[in-house]
C-alpha cells in the first residue's frame, strides 16, 4: 500500500489563522478561522485543560454530604517564582518599548552609561511610556533618574500621568515624603497641580494611618490656591479623625465653612464620631443640632455608629444620651442598635437599664439574639439576682434556642454563688447531656465551692467525672489554686492540698503556686518546708521550683545554699527567673562575693532579653572605672538617676569592683563622698562601704601577688621554706 504523503502544516493566512503568536504578541484573535489548539476539559491529565475548566476549584459546586471534616483539602504549597519569571509575568502586560526599558534596568540594576546608551537607541520616549513603566518598577532611585532624564529629552514635557505614575511609584516604595513634593515639581516645570495631584496624595496618606501627612499636603494644598471639594474635605477630616487628630479635623472644617461649602449628612457623621471617641459629648450635641438645622437628620444607622464608638470608649453615660437624642428625633431602633446599648450595659453593670431596654425590644417585636440572653444572664449573675437569669434562661428556651456553654457557665457560677450546688451539679450534667464540651469556667465554682465547704470527697469525684470527660485535670488544677491565692484563700488552699496529696493529686505547677504564694505572704520558711516535702511525693522541681527557693534562702540569708539550687538550675540547661537573678545578686553583695554577683549580673544580661535597668548600668559603671576618673562615674550614676533608677546596694558593689580592679581607693571614695552629699548614701552606709573597698582591694592585690609567683614559678621554692601560703 502506497504511503500517503505527510501533511503539510497550513500556511497562516485569513482562512487557517490571523498570525502565529509571538513573545511581544501572544494573544492571537480567535473565532471561527483560527489555528488555536481546543483543550479537552474532561481529560484529567491535560493540565492546560484543567486550569481553564469552570468546575475546578469552584466552591459552588461544594456538596455537604460528601465533606469530610477528619480529611480537609490539603493547603497548596507556594512557590515563589525568581525574578525572571516575575519580569516575563509583567512583561506580557507592557508594550513592546516598555518591556525594552524595563529588560535594560532589570539587566543593568543600576543607572548609568549602559543605561543611558539603551534608552539612546529609542527615537522617542512619550509621556505615557513613562507611566507605563513608573507603573512595574521596584527601584525607587532608579525609577527618579528615569523620569528626570525623560524631562530633559528635546521639546518634552511631563504630562499628569506620568506624574501621578511618578507619585504613586515612590509611595508604593515607601517613599511618600519625596511623593509629596511631587507639586513642587510640577510647578517648577510649569505644569501647576490639579486637585486630582493632591487628591492621590491624600489618599496614599489616609490608607496607611498617617494623618499629620493628610494634614500637611492639605495645608499645600491651600498655598497652592486649589480649594478641595466637599468629597476631599470629607477624606481629610476622615483621616485625621481615624488617626486621633480631632482637633486638626475641626481646624479643617473651619475652613470648610470660610469656602461656602454645605455640609453632606457624611461631614457631620465624621466628625460627630471623631467627638465621641474623644469623649467631647457638649461640641457632639452642638454639632447634632446644627445637622438638625440644616436638616441632616440623623438616621438610626448614624446613631448607631455613635454608640458603637462610644461603646468601645467605654463611655456608657454618653451612650444613653445619644439613646435619648435617637427617641427626640423619632427615629426608631433596629436590632443592632438594641444589641449594641444592651451589651455595653451588661458588660457595665447597668443591668436593670439594659432589661428594660430588651423588653421594650420585645414588645417592637424584633427577633432577639441569643448574644442578648447571654449578656443579660451573665449581668444578673454578676449582681447576684439569679432568679431573674433563670427566668431569662427558661425564655430562651421558649424562644427555640439552645444555651451555649458561656450561659451553662453564667447560671452554674449564680447557683454556686447562692449555695445551690445540687442545681449547679445538674447543670453540669446538662452540658455533658447536651454535648457541649465543659471547660475550667464550667467547674471552676463548683471546685471553690466544696473547697471552701472542706467537701474533700465531693471535689474528689468532681475531678473524677472532668478525667472522664478528658479534660486537663492537673492544668486546671494548677489554674484552680491560682485563682483561690488571688481571691486571699491561702490558708484553704493549703488545707485543702494536704488532702489531695494522699489521693495523688500533686504536680510541680501546684507546688510553684503554694511557694510562691507563701514567699509573697512573707513565710519563706513554711515555703521551703514545702520545697523539701517534693522529694518526699517524688516530684521533681523544675526551674521555677528553684527559682521560688533561691528566693526563699536569700531571705533567710543563706545564700550558699541559694548557689547551689542555682547551679542546679544551671545542669538542667535552664535560667533562673528574674527575680531569683535579682534576689540572688543583692544577697552576694550583702555578704559581700562581689565577684561572684559581677558573674551573675553578666550571666542574666546573657540570658534574659529584658533585664532590670541597674543590671544594665552596673557594667557601664564597671566599664567607666577603667578611666580610673570618679567624674566619669558620677557622669554614669547622673544619668542612672535621670532615667529613674536610683543607685542601691548593686550599683555600690560595683563601684568597689571596678575601682578596685582598674583604679584606686582614693577616685572610689570621692565617688561616695559625692553620693553623700547628694543624699542618695548615709555615713554609716559610707563606712560599710568603706570597709568592703579595703577588703576587696586587698583580695585583689592577694591574687595578682598569687598569680605572679605561679606564673614566674617560685610556688615551689616557697613551698620547700615552709610557706603554705598558696595552698589555701
Amino acid at each position: 500500500m502506497p504511503q500517503s504523503p505527510a501533511t503539510k502544516s497550513p500556511k497562516f493566512y485569513f482562512y487557517y489563522g490571523h498570525r502565529k503568536p509571538s513573545q511581544n504578541r501572544p494573544t492571537v484573535r480567535g473565532g471561527l478561522f483560527s489555528n488555536r489548539q481546543t483543550l479537552d476539559l474532561q481529560n484529567p491529565n491535560d493540565l492546560k485543560a484543567q486550569k481553564f475548566n469552570p468546575k475546578h476549584d469552584n466552591p459552588t459546586n461544594f456538596l455537604l454530604q460528601n465533606w469530610d471534616s477528619d480529611s480537609p483539602k490539603p493547603i497548596k504549597t507556594f512557590t515563589p517564582k525568581n525574578p525572571s519569571e516575575d519580569f516575563f509575568q509583567i512583561g506580557q502586560k507592557l508594550s513592546p518599548i516598555a518591556r525594552y526599558i524595563c529588560d535594560s534596568f532589570r539587566k543593568h540594576k543600576r543607572w548609568g552609561p549602559p543605561v543611558i546608551d539603551d534608552l539612546g537607541k529609542l527615537r522617542r520616549v512619550t509621556p505615557n511610556l513613562v507611566a507605563e513603566v513608573l507603573k512595574v518598577q521596584t527601584d525607587p532611585v532608579l525609577s527618579s533618574r528615569f523620569f528626570h532624564w525623560a524631562g530633559k529629552q528635546k521639546g518634552y514635557k511631563h504630562n499628569f500621568a506620568s506624574y501621578n505614575a511618578f507619585a504613586y511609584c515612590l509611595n508604593r516604595l515607601n517613599r511618600f515624603r519625596a511623593a509629596d513634593q511631587v507639586p513642587e515639581l510640577m510647578h517648577m516645570q510649569g505644569k501647576p497641580p490639579s486637585e486630582k495631584q493632591f487628591e492621590i496624595l491624600i489618599r496614599m496618606h489616609a490608607d496607611n494611618n498617617r494623618g499629620l501627612r493628610v494634614h500637611y499636603v492639605y495645608e499645600k494644598m491651600r498655598k497652592f490656591g486649589v480649594k478641595p471639594r466637599v468629597f476631599l474635605y470629607n477624606r481629610i477630616m476622615d483621616a485625621l479623625v481615624k488617626t486621633g487628630y480631632i482637633d486638626l479635623a475641626l481646624s479643617v472644617y473651619r475652613d470648610f465653612k470660610e469656602d461656602g461649602l454645605v455640609e453632606e449628612s457624611m461631614t457631620y457623621m465624621i466628625l460627630i464620631k471623631g467627638l465621641c471617641k474623644g469623649g467631647r459629648m457638649d461640641e457632639m450635641f452642638d454639632l447634632l443640632g446644627q445637622m438638625r438645622v440644616n436638616s441632616c437628620k440623623p438616621d438610626v444607622f448614624a446613631y448607631t455608629a455613635m454608640i458603637r464608638v462610644m461603646v468601645a470608649e467605654g463611655n456608657l453615660d454618653g451612650c444613653l444620651k445619644v439613646w435619648e437624642e435617637m427617641k427626640r428625633d423619632e427615629v426608631q431602633a433596629d436590632a443592632m442598635a438594641y444589641t449594641t446599648l444592651i451589651t455595653a450595659l451588661c458588660m457595665g453593670n447597668k443591668v436593670e437599664k439594659a432589661y428594660e431596654l430588651f423588653k421594650e425590644m420585645k414588645r417592637r417585636g424584633y427577633l432577639m439574639d441569643r448574644t442578648i440572653y447571654s449578656s443579660l444572664i451573665q449581668g444578673f449573675v454578676a449582681i447576684g439576682k439569679v432568679a431573674s437569669a433563670c427566668d431569662l434562661w427558661n425564655d430562651l428556651k421558649d424562644s427555640g434556642y439552645r444555651a451555649d456553654l458561656s450561659i451553662y457557665n453564667s447560671l452554674i457560677e449564680g447557683f454556686c454563688n447562692v449555695k445551690h450546688i445540687d442545681t449547679a451539679h445538674k447543670l453540669f450534667q446538662a452540658t455533658v447531656q447536651e454535648g457541649l464540651q465543659p471547660d475550667f469556667e464550667t467547674v471552676s465554682p463548683m471546685l471553690v465551692f466544696y473547697a471552701e465547704s472542706r467537701l474533700v470527697d465531693k471535689f474528689c469525684s468532681l475531678l473524677a467525672q472532668m478525667q472522664k470527660l478528658e479534660l486537663p485535670v492537673h492544668a486546671d488544677l494548677s489554674r484552680f489554686f491560682s485563682c483561690m491565692v488571688e481571691k486571699g484563700k491561702l490558708m484553704n488552699s493549703l488545707q485543702l492540698f494536704d488532702d489531695l496529696k494522699i489521693k495523688g493529686y500533686c504536680t510541680v505547677s501546684i507546688y510553684d503556686v503554694l511557694i510562691g504564694a507563701l514567699y509573697k505572704n512573707g513565710e519563706a520558711k513554711k515555703a521551703l518546708s514545702l520545697f523539701d516535702e517534693m522529694k518526699d511525693f517524688n516530684v521533681k522541681p523544675d526551674s521555677s521550683t528553684y527559682s521560688l527557693a533561691i528566693m526563699c534562702l536569700v531571705d533567710l540569708e543563706d545564700t550558699k545554699e541559694a548557689c547551689l539550687y542555682y547551679n542546679h538550675i544551671k545542669e538542667m540547661s535552664c535560667c533562673p527567673s528574674l527575680a531569683a537573678y535579682q534576689s540572688l545578686v543583692k544577697g552576694l553583695c550583702k555578704t559581700g562575693e562581689i565577684d561572684a554577683a559581677i558573674l551573675l549580673i553578666r550571666d542574666c544580661l546573657a540570658n534574659v532579653t529584658s533585664a532590670p535597668m541597674e543590671f544594665k548600668y552596673t557594667l557601664t559603671v564597671v566599664h567607666s572605672c577603667k578611666t580610673n576618673d570618679a567624674e566619669k562615674v558620677l557622669d554614669v550614676l547622673n544619668e542612672m538617676v535621670q532615667q529613674g533608677c536610683v543607685p542601691d546596694d548593686v550599683i555600690h558593689c560595683a563601684i568597689i569592683f571596678g575601682m578596685a580592679k582598674y583604679g584606686t581607693i582614693e577616685e572610689a571614695r570621692k565617688v561616695f563622698l559625692k553620693l553623700k552629699d547628694l543624699k542618695l548614701l548615709t555615713e554609716a552606709n559610707i563606712i560599710v562601704y568603706d570597709d568592703m573597698l579595703i577588703h576587696h582591694t586587698k583580695k585583689k592585690t592577694a591574687d595578682l601577688v598569687v598569680s605572679g609567683l605561679r606564673f614566674f614559678g617560685l610556688e615551689n621554692k616557697l613551698k620547700s621554706k615552709g610557706c603554705h601560703l598558696l595552698s589555701s
